[in-house]
């Protein structure tokens, strides 16, 4: 279970420390950072696919993620002016998380060169990756560093680091080049956590969206970030015996039952209501039915992440299935560590997480709110007591 992500340089969130518990719903008015917290998420597990370097060129390289408000705000909430300051750090975006287990922190910078005649002098590279054990990172607790191109690991007498690589490419993670399990498994376990985690960010439902049209289906434990398995991702679920997609789908729709037609090797959603003489097909849903039975197949995978994380569910659907909804995320989030972001109180009223303070102990589940404070993203009723241990170190 991971109870801390830190980010630190990514868009608003200057520097920030969320505590995580089994369910943790983030939410805030528009524009507080909850898209961020949720990109920067994304980008965190790219480290582990070794995809982070082009993710960022994607968002339009590092320049253009990266904090754009002062190093220090502390003089600009004295005198209510934002003014440029003296760069005390390296240009960096930092990113991490620990969990029960394994530990990881990534540092992604500027290049110093990339060569004569380079047209890749603005990519980024990284800079620092540790692995470490425990809650925070301390010399004692790393299993694993790199500096550049240099990478250790401890010895396996206890004392000091022995090399591992003196020339390992800046544009490469320790976790692409080196988890292995037989030789490093607990790379291999961090890089394996990263990849795992799932990501939704709602599904397309107009007329021409996949999850409409009947498709070839294979056994489908994991939706696809489109939902254009849907049917066979619903049919895996109904396979696997689970009494929870049934359920509900009958508190949804007063007493639907779902159901799924194959011809000639198609795969086709039916939806069988009281009072229809015949099943609706996939194609002839409504928005919000299709959307609801698309989170329905996403959160009750029969193979469940160790994180998965949804970024306003709620979208598009009606009132009378936010309850329904929520019932199935507590559900998910008995077998999986789930983030909900939304802001849609209804949603948060249903899913019942306690808003973190520091006479708060996070449970089952914890409530973030965030809030701007001249720029900067910040959580709402965080203090010294709730705001998780954690150490950068330095370049």
């Amino acid at each position: 279970m991971l109870h801390t992500i830190a980010i630190r340089g990514y868009r608003s969130l200057r520097d920030i420390v969320l505590p995580l518990a089994g369910l943790t719903v983030v939410t805030g008015a528009n524009g507080s950072g909850k898209s961020s917290g949720y990109r920067a998420l994304r980008l965190l597990a790219d480290c582990g696919r070794g995809e982070v370097i082009g993710s960022l060129a994607r968002e339009g390289g590092l320049e253009s993620v990266l904090w754009a408000g002062p190093e220090q705000p502390a003089g600009a909430r004295r005198s209510g002016r934002v003014e440029g300051t003296t760069r005390t750090r390296p240009v960096s975006l930092e990113m991490g998380f620990a969990s029960d287990d394994f530990g990881y922190l990534v540092d992604l910078g500027l290049p110093q060169t990339a060569g004569p005649a380079s047209l890749f002098a603005r990519d980024p590279e990284v800079k620092r990756e540790v692995v470490f054990v425990g809650p925070v990172m301390r010399s004692s607790t790393t299993l694993v560093r790199r500096t550049r191109d240099y990478v250790e690991t401890a010895a396996e007498s206890g004392r000091g680091f022995d090399r591992l690589s003196a020339s390992l490419p800046p544009y490469r993670s320790v976790l692409a080049e080196f988890a292995h399990p037989g030789a490093h498994p607990e790379l291999a376990a961090v890089r394996d956590r990263l990849r795992n985690w799932r990501f939704y960010d709602g599904f397309r439902v107009d007329a021409a969206a996949p999850c409409r049209r009947p498709q070839v289906g294979t056994r489908t434990p994991v939706l696809s970030d489109d939902g254009a398995d849907l049917a066979a991702a619903i049919q895996t679920i109904i396979e696997a015996g689970f009494d929870d997609l049934p359920r509900a789908v009958a508190d949804a729709f007063d007493g639907a039952k779902v159901s799924v037609a194959v011809h000639d090797g198609l795969f086709d959603l039916r939806l069988h209501q009281p009072g229809m003489l015949r099943p609706l097909r996939a194609a002839e849903l409504s928005d919000g039915t299709l959307r609801f039975l698309l989170w329905a197949a996403a959160l009750l995978s029969p193979q469940p992440p160790s994180l998965m994380v949804l970024n306003e569910p709620e979208t598009s659907l009606h009132p009378d299935l936010v309850r329904p909804l929520a019932s199935l995320i507590r559900a998910a989030a008995a077998a999986t560590q789930v983030v909900v972001v939304t802001h849609s109180p209804a949603l948060i009223e249903c899913l019942g997480a306690t808003p973190i303070g520091d006479d708060t102990a996070a449970g089952d589940g914890v409530q973030l709110r965030l809030y701007k404070d001249l720029g900067e993203t910040r959580i709402a009723g965080q203090g010294l007591l709730s705001t998780p241990a954690w150490d950068w170190g330095r370049r």
